[in-house]
């Protein structure tokens, strides 16, 4: 992808642009979206938390990261990622960072 080289690794790249576009994440779901080991997005998901960039909170027993609105540098790091996004291939956009929004009809085929 575009950031790797500044994060670190494309799995810190992939959590960081998957917060930014959806606002807020969770180990499991990450990890199934990008096809990767949930201990490898726990580790950069405690990485980042611990450098303050991500906060955590528990909703039931799941627990959900999101940016940390104290962080000194995170309208900076909230464009770059933004820019990222918009640079990103098509493809990869529909792949990765696109949600379905609503349910699908019953009946409908896949």
């Amino acid at each position: 992808m575009l950031l790797s080289g500044l994060f670190g690794n494309e799995t810190a790249e992939k959590v960081l642009l998957l917060i930014a576009n959806t606002g807020s994440g969770y180990p499991r779901g990450i990890a199934t979206t990008f096809g990767l080991a949930v201990s490898q997005v726990q580790r950069q998901l405690e990485r980042f938390e611990l450098e303050g960039i991500l906060s955590s909170r528990l909703v039931g027993r799941t627990r959900v990261y999101e940016f940390n609105p104290r962080y000194l540098f995170q309208d900076e790091l909230a464009a770059l990622l933004k820019k990222a996004l918009k640079n990103l291939p098509p493809e990869v956009l529909d792949r990765y960072f696109t949600r379905r929004t609503r349910p699908r009809r019953r009946g409908k085929p896949l």
